[in-house]
């Protein structure tokens, strides 16, 4: 059974960026001969080029990895609302970047009536389907997937869903432990480089923007964690990470006492 969980952040429409990522994660699988567990943070329309190639990026990695999962993200949602309720449509074109997607879909033009969106879900329907079954968290071991984040002063079990698709400072503001380690985006980091606290692990790097689409690899065995990204030169490569300790150590020092355990008990 393959321990490692290959979480992306926001993808954001760079289906080129996410292209370069999934093949990453199948070469590096492979070298321990398992099946990856990949978890798709949400946000992987919208801003971008190419919302379509990017979800059906996300689409064929649910299919041939079937341990894989797509984590909804605000942005995911409202295009959901858009394909089967039409809701928030004009604020979606005009200030998120919903337009982008359309496009993607539809191809280029200023307007589009109602009818022509709700036919994307028509015409593509395993789109809807995705987006329709993705949880809005996953909880393994220690570590929680969300979009956003979680209400700290909220159990996981009453979490509101506007927190886990939305929530920015509450939650990334608040200094202690918390259930689990929470892995997300959502909120975009400056300069784009992943950071580590003492309950959290943020990964959206703006892809979109920056050309830099982050990842981290999790061992829940021996709860090892690394970093990678994508580079200027379309590669992907191993980063470290921004460390923000805020007197309460890392997420990461658990693996670091780990190893110096390991260390003391050969020495």
């Amino acid at each position: 059974m393959n321990s490692k969980i290959y979480a992306i952040g926001d993808v954001h429409g760079r289906a080129d960026l996410l292209g370069s990522m999934i093949e990453f994660i199948g070469k590096h699988a492979s070298l321990n001969g398992t099946e990856p567990k990949v978890i798709f943070l949400g946000d992987i329309v919208d801003r971008g080029p190419d919302s379509r190639e990017a979800m059906e990026i996300v689409c064929d990695t649910l299919k041939r990895w079937p341990q894989s999962r797509l984590i909804l993200g605000n942005h995911d949602c409202i295009f959901l609302d858009a394909l089967t309720r039409q809701r928030c449509l004009q604020w979606w074109f005009e200030k998120i970047g919903g337009m982008q997607t359309l496009i993607s879909y539809l191809g280029e033009g200023t307007h589009y009536f109602p009818e022509e969106i709700i036919a994307i879900g028509k015409r593509f329907p395993e789109l809807l389907e995705v987006l329709k079954a993705a949880p809005q968290h996953v909880a393994i071991g220690r570590y929680l997937f969300v979009h956003a984040g979680i209400n700290p002063s909220v159990p996981l079990a009453e979490q509101d869903k506007n927190d886990l698709l939305q929530i920015r400072e509450r939650f990334t503001d608040h200094v202690g432990a918390l259930s689990h380690v929470v892995v997300h985006g959502h909120s975009p980091l400056s300069p784009p480089r992943p950071v580590v606290t003492e309950n959290r692990i943020s990964l959206d790097t703006e892809a979109w923007v920056t050309g830099i689409l982050s990842m981290t690899v999790i061992d829940t065995e021996t709860d090892e964690i690394r970093f990678f990204a994508t580079s200027s030169s379309g590669s992907v490569l191993a980063i470290e990470p921004a460390i923000l300790d805020r007197g309460h150590g890392t997420a990461l020092d658990a693996w670091k006492s780990g190893k110096t355990s390991q260390a003391q008990r050969m020495a």
